[in-house]
């Protein structure tokens, strides 16, 4: 039966005991620091070997922002055929890949495939068996001096250096810090357009009334 006019509510449960239901977030703080322990403990079980995986250099979308660069999901694979590395091979060696994004340009192509090989230069693959090397693997005496910790400091130090040369507002791609902001001069120059007959007017006004007093 619907419920017409002004009539009581059929069936109403509103009073719930809502106070065992509700749900709040103050271990916040405590969560942040259990994360950060987390993620030194891995460091640590990890190391030599970095954490992350290397990202490409990509251009933020659309044209207000175009001329920043960030890091990208995944290198292409136009880009691992050009440095030499087997699509396969890459992620077991600590590069990530995706292989939807395309290159529209010679010039990011071209700085991320400088990108991969200076990783791969730097880079110190142990073979997964003693003894039994495969093609790429690193040298016998490398592989000594990084298990006795003469090069794991440097190597890391090499890797984390090609790993977060992405900055905010400069990357390999180029240099834009002191360039002006194209998006804001077309806005400023839309704007000034835009504002013109309205800022005539009001100069002519105030002009009158500067004649009127002189009178």
């Amino acid at each position: 039966m619907a419920i017409k006019h002004n009539q009581q509510i059929q069936k109403n449960h509103f009073h719930k005991d809502w106070q065992r239901r509700v749900r709040v977030h103050f271990d916040q703080p405590g969560r942040k620091q259990r994360r950060r322990n987390a993620r030194v403990a891995k460091a640590a079980q990890v190391a030599p070997r970095p954490v992350d995986r290397l990202r490409p250099v990509v251009r933020c979308p659309t044209i207000k922002y175009n001329r920043r660069v960030r890091p990208g999901r995944g290198f292409t694979l136009a880009e691992l055929k050009e440095a030499g590395i087997p699509r396969k091979l890459a992620p077991t060696i600590g590069i990530s890949v995706d292989p939807r994004r395309q290159n529209i340009s010679e010039e990011s192509l071209k700085a991320n495939v400088e990108r991969l090989q200076e990783f791969r230069k730097r880079l110190i693959l142990f073979p997964r068996r003693n003894g039994k090397t495969k093609q790429g693997d690193a040298s016998a005496e490398d592989v000594k001096a990084a298990k006795k910790g003469e090069n794991n400091a440097k190597s890391v130090a090499d890797v984390l250096a090609i790993k977060n040369d992405i900055t905010f507002e400069e990357g390999p791609i180029g240099n834009y810090k002191g360039e002006e902001a194209a998006f804001r001069k077309l806005r400023d120059v839309r704007s000034e357009a835009r504002q013109l007959g309205a800022r005539n007017k009001r100069a002519a006004a105030k002009a009158d009334e500067e004649a009127a007093k002189k009178k």
